[in-house]
C-alpha cells in the first residue's frame, strides 16, 4: 500500500512552479522499456518487488511491438531495465534486434545475474553489441551491500565487475560501465561528485575495480521500499523529507520529460515508477501497440506524491 497524501505535503502538480515543465517533449529519445519483475534476488529497496518468483515476463509480440515503435517515433535511446532483463527468454534476440535501430543501448543489470550459467555469454553480447551496462552496487563494502541485497552479494558483483573490466568495460572509450547507488534507509543520499570519487577510490583500491559514472538515485517511496517505510512508521517522515528537499530546477530535466516507459504488458506510462502506481500516460494512445502506428507527441505528465523522489536536492534523472 502507498499513502497517495500527507498532512500539510501539496501535491506534485500543485508544488510546481514551471507548469511547463509538467509537459514531456514532443519527440522523446528515450524508450525505457520494463521487461518484467523476474530478478534472481530480492533487494528491500526494489520499486518492482522483483524476485524468483515474478511471472509478468514481457512476450515476444510486445517486443515486436516495439520495435516498431521505436522505428516510428526515431527514437535513439533504449533503455532496459526488470528485474534482472537478462531473464526474459526473449532479451538475447531483442538486443540484437534492437541494436539495428538504436544508437544507444542500456541495460540495467544486478551484476550477480551473469554469474548465473544460463546467462554467463551475456558480456559478451553486452561488448559485441556495445551496450552500455548500468549496474546496481548500493556500496561499496560488504557489510552494507549484505543488507539492502542479501548475503554473499557483494563479492559476486565484484566478480562481475572485474569480468567487465576484463572485456574492457569502463576502460574502453564504447564500452560503458555505470553503477548506481541507493540508500539503504530512509534518508537522502549523498552529494553524487562526492560519492563518486570515494567509490572509485575504494572499489580500485580494494579490488581493481574501474568504471565511468556512479549515478546517486534517491529511493522512492512506492513498491518494496514503500512497504518497508509504512512498516517501520517512517513513511509521513519520509516524505516529508522529500518535499523539504525539493529543487525546481531538477524537474526539467526530470526523465519523464525525454523518454516513454513502457511495461510488460505493453502499457504506456510516463515513467517506471508511475507503472507501480499504476498511472498510465493520459490520452488516447495508451498501449505499445497504438505507438507501433501513431506517434505520442507532446503530453502532460502524470504526476504523483512519490514525484518528490526524482527532485528532491540535485534530482535523480
Amino acid at each position: 500500500m502507498t499513502k497517495k497524501n500527507v498532512e500539510g505535503i501539496p501535491s506534485f502538480y500543485e508544488k510546481v512552479e514551471n507548469k511547463k515543465y509538467l509537459l514531456s517533449e514532443e519527440s522523446p529519445a528515450t524508450m525505457q522499456i520494463n521487461v518484467g519483475s523476474l530478478c534472481n534476488i530480492v533487494c528491500s529497496h526494489c520499486h518492482v518487488d522483483g524476485g524468483p518468483t515474478r511471472t509478468n515476463n514481457m512476450k515476444k509480440e510486445t517486443f515486436e511491438h516495439i520495435i516498431e515503435a521505436f522505428k516510428l517515433g526515431n527514437y535513439s535511446i533504449i533503455d532496459i531495465t526488470g528485474g534482472a532483463p537478462e531473464m526474459n527468454p526473449n532479451f538475447r534476440w531483442f538486443l540484437k534486434e534492437i541494436s539495428k535501430y538504436a544508437k544507444t543501448i542500456i541495460v540495467r543489470t544486478n551484476l550477480v545475474i551473469l554469474l548465473v550459467r544460463e546467462y554467463r555469454d551475456i558480456p559478451e553480447l553486452y561488448k559485441e553489441l556495445k551496450v552500455q551496462v548500468v549496474a546496481s552496487l548500493p556500496y561499496y563494502n560488504e557489510k552494507v551491500v549484505a543488507k539492502q541485497r542479501g548475503k554473499g552479494i557483494f563479492p559476486k558483483s565484484i566478480q562481475v565487475l572485474q569480468k567487465l573490466n576484463e572485456l574492457g568495460y569502463g576502460k574502453e572509450k564504447d564500452l560503458i560501465l555505470n553503477l548506481v547507488y541507493n540508500p539503504n534507509g530512509a534518508y537522502l543520499p549523498p552529494k553524487q561528485e562526492m560519492l563518486e570519487k570515494t567509490y572509485k577510490k575504494k572499489l580500485f583500491d580494494n579490488f581493481g575495480v574501474v568504471f565511468n559514472n556512479l549515478f546517486v538515485i534517491t529511493n522512492n517511496p512506492i513498491g518494496r521500499f514503500a512497504e518497508f517505510l509504512h512498516r517501520e512508521n517512517l513513511y509521513d517522515c519520509y516524505i516529508t523529507k522529500l518535499y523539504k528537499a525539493y529543487n525546481e530546477e531538477t524537474v526539467q530535466n526530470a526523465m519523464c520529460r525525454s523518454m516513454i516507459s513502457v511495461g510488460p504488458d505493453g502499457t504506456l506510462y510516463d515513467c517506471d515508477f508511475n507503472m507501480i502506481e499504476n498511472l498510465k500516460v493520459r490520452g488516447e494512445i495508451n498501449t505499445i501497440e497504438q505507438l507501433a502506428k501513431n506517434k505520442l507527441g507532446a503530453r502532460k505528465i502524470v504526476t504523483g506524491i512519490h514525484c518528490y523522489g526524482c527532485t528532491a536536492g540535485s534530482g535523480s534523472s
